[in-house]
């Protein structure tokens, strides 16, 4: 096994980080770095950086305007751009919804939605779970009735689908529609896609714990969709769904955030007096930093056997099923030694909205910020996205046979 990479790679790498340096909008990675709340103009601007070098959907064929790279080149962008501190794509349009477009849309449909999505012009929701349907996406009500109108036939939507990701910035939503009851609840489902400004979708923002708005509900009341705006068959979105679960499950890794963010709390440690001594001078501290390090090594290299099956023309194997569980675990391990070094700062309210709270007050440590705010927020990484204990289900059966 060679653990390495080629001169060519190398090379590959170094003009990424250099573009991240000198032609990626700074002023973004400024406000991430500071904890400071980012608005639709710099998804779109981070977006349009990214599609001016053609670097924007980096796994899509080259067909459709993906860039060829290779699935080690792939890992190297990602880890650059996170290094970096720059903002990852918004995946809702350029990972879930574009592949599903164009996998399974009409020719029309990949003209009408694709470029958009390519070059950054539009933001995209995900109109999945539901209020009473918890990790059972199957299970979701959300209703479209089709009706016959000699102007165009459209399908009358009505209901609520939750936990909307950045669905306040959205252009456009995809949902997951029940079109019929069957005796299998995974049948019946359409795949719809809307723009967010016709009459009849509402967005209600839902504040989380952290005290940011990423999240919302969306309500439907009466919106028609033209069939046309329907991706595929009706009644069998199920199987797109889980072709888009397939592209979502593997981009949970951010093994190169995650590095960055570990590095900076050990010399953290090291500057926090926690009288006569440092913090990184406590053994049990550095126990739990070295237990968690090892926990991020396991991590990448579990993502490493990926790539190597995707470079070799293979499907993803048994470890592709555990990256998202070993991905989220060990976030929030990161959180919950920022929230340890941040001590009594983290019993502190820090507000998302406006300046952050350290700039005004010079006393409160910024990593203490940021730390208590990733902790709160990071806590629904292990529910979103299939909850661990789903995933571990999944892995059971599918996996293990059992």
């Amino acid at each position: 096994m060679k653990l390495g990479f080629s001169d060519e790679d190398e090379a590959f790498r170094a003009d990424v980080r250099q573009f991240f340096e000198t032609e990626y909008p700074q002023d973004i990675r400024a406000k991430r770095a500071d904890g400071i709340a980012l608005v639709k103009q710099d998804y779109l601007r981070s977006e349009q950086a990214l599609a001016a070098r053609g670097w924007l959907a980096v796994n899509w064929p080259t067909d459709f305007g993906g860039t060829g790279w290779t699935p080690t080149q792939k890992m190297i962008f990602d880890d650059e751009l996170e290094r970096a501190g720059a903002l990852n794509p918004v995946p809702m349009g350029v990972i879930y919804v574009g592949p599903v477009i164009y996998t399974f849309g009409t020719d029309a449909q990949k003209e009408r939605w694709l470029p958009d999505i390519l070059n950054g012009r539009v933001v995209w929701a995900q109109g999945y779970s539901e209020p009473d349907s918890g990790s059972d996406l199957a299970s979701l009500q959300c209703k479209a009735e089709l009706v016959a109108d000699p102007a165009g036939d459209y399908y009358l939507v009505n209901g609520t689908k939750i936990w909307t990701s950045l669905g306040h910035f959205a252009d456009w939503i995809f949902c997951l529609v029940r079109t019929s009851h069957e005796e299998k609840k995974q049948a019946g489902i359409t795949f719809l896609c809307t723009p967010t400004d016709v009459p009849g979708v509402s967005v209600e923002p839902i504040i989380t714990i952290n005290g940011g708005h990423s999240l919302n509900a969306v309500h439907f009341d009466n919106v028609r969709i033209p069939v046309e705006n329907r991706i595929g068959e009706e009644g069998k979105a199920w199987t797109y769904a889980n072709y888009l679960l397939g592209h979502e499950r593997t981009s949970y890794a951010h093994v190169g955030e995650k590095r960055v963010r570990l590095n900076g709390l050990k010399e953290i440690a090291r500057q926090t007096d926690t009288g006569g001594q440092t913090l990184w001078d406590d053994p049990a501290f550095r126990a739990k930093v070295v237990s968690t390090e090892i926990e991020l090594d396991s991590l990448e290299y579990t993502l490493l056997r990926i790539v190597s099956e995707l470079a070799q023309g293979d499907a993803p194997g048994q470890a592709a099923s555990t990256l998202k569980i070993l991905a989220t675990e060990n976030q929030q391990h990161i959180d919950e030694l920022y929230l340890e070094a941040a001590a009594y700062w983290g019993l502190v309210k820090y507000p998302m909205e406006g300046p952050p709270s350290w700039a005004s007050n010079t006393a409160i440590p910024k990593f203490a910020v940021m730390g208590v705010e990733s902790y709160l927020a990071n806590r629904a990484q292990s529910i979103y996205g299939g909850t661990n204990e789903i995933q571990r289900n999944v892995i059971a059966k599918r996996v293990l046979g059992l």
